[in-house]
């Protein structure tokens, strides 16, 4: 028997820009098991383990790592954790989505997933929940005839809460009446549908950088933190970001190209990801529109 790398094949790769993840498709080879599994193993990936390959040799690292957590001596174990952590959650539609994904094989999102008018929802949810999935997101379907999403789980241990940070509502409730209930991009202040959006975007983030939003979290802090806009201009923020992380090319609202500091392309020397990326933001007006429109209405 040769070594883990022999076993390993490496077949292909892809990105998967609206979710800003990469993956290498894979074949790992377990003889003694008579076993091929023929998956994708995330070379970008916010969630869960949030993972970042930069060099071949950190590729190989992680191919190892992920080739002895998908060997099938050590299904039963992780399965079993996996009941552990499901037996008492209420959240029923994410929980049979996992149990339609545990086997770790490859399944059209539109034919194979338990009825749900929102299966990405419940995609998110796994994810949130600190679960390693990989998706294609357009193959051809022989049962449902069409490019669907395809859609795996990996057999990698559980990485706990991720992502989003969360917002208890008295912490919420805080958060509108420091702001005043001001909505940023409109410039103008309203009763209802504004939400806490925090000016450092969430795709920027790395394990370091979720926080714990609490009652004693000062004015300041607040309105370091967060500004108030709807759910509309939120999603229209978290793309322009988006794009922003792949390109280097920063964005700017209303089809105005002025920055309060830097220009349009992203700092040179500054990282792409973790809390010292935050100041590659500064000067953008998705950053912080208050400041972007006091500025642009002082030049």
């Amino acid at each position: 028997m040769g070594t883990i790398r022999e076993l390993i094949q490496i077949t292909g790769q892809w990105d998967h820009l609206k979710a800003s993840e990469s993956y290498v498709a894979v074949k790992f080879n377990y003889p003694t098991h008579g076993w091929i599994w023929d998956g994708a193993v995330p070379t970008e990936y916010r969630r869960g383990p949030n993972i970042h390959v930069k060099t071949t040799e950190e590729l190989w690292e992680l191919l190892e790592q992920v080739y002895d957590d998908m060997h099938p001596d050590n299904k039963h174990q992780w399965m079993k954790i996996q009941d552990q952590y499901w037996r008492d959650k209420r959240d029923g539609p994410t929980k049979k989505f996992f149990h339609a994904l545990w086997h770790c094989e490859w399944i059209c999102a539109t034919c194979a997933l338990p009825g749900n008018p929102n299966w990405a929802r419940r995609w998110q949810d796994l994810k949130e929940a600190g679960y390693t999935t990989a998706t294609i997101p357009a193959h051809n379907c022989d049962v449902c005839e069409g490019k669907r999403a395809k859609i795996i789980m990996l057999r990698l241990p559980r990485e706990g809460k991720s992502g989003y940070e969360v917002i208890p509502p008295k912490v919420r409730k805080k958060i509108m009446r420091v702001l005043h209930n001001h909505d940023v991009y409109e410039d103008h202040y309203r009763a209802k549908g504004l939400l806490p959006d925090h000016k450092f975007p969430e795709i920027r983030w790395d394990k370091d950088t979720r926080g714990v939003n609490t009652e004693d979290m000062t004015v300041e802090e607040i309105r370091d933190k967060f500004q108030l806009m709807d759910n509309r201009r939120n999603q229209q923020k978290r793309e322009v970001c988006r794009k922003c992380y792949q390109t280097g090319g920063r964005g700017f609202p209303f089809g105005i190209e002025y920055w309060y500091s830097g220009d349009q392309d992203w700092p040179s020397g500054v990282p792409m990801q973790g809390i010292e990326a935050e100041r590659g933001c500064f000067g953008c007006g998705w950053y912080d529109l208050e400041a972007w429109r006091d500025s642009l209405n002082k030049t």
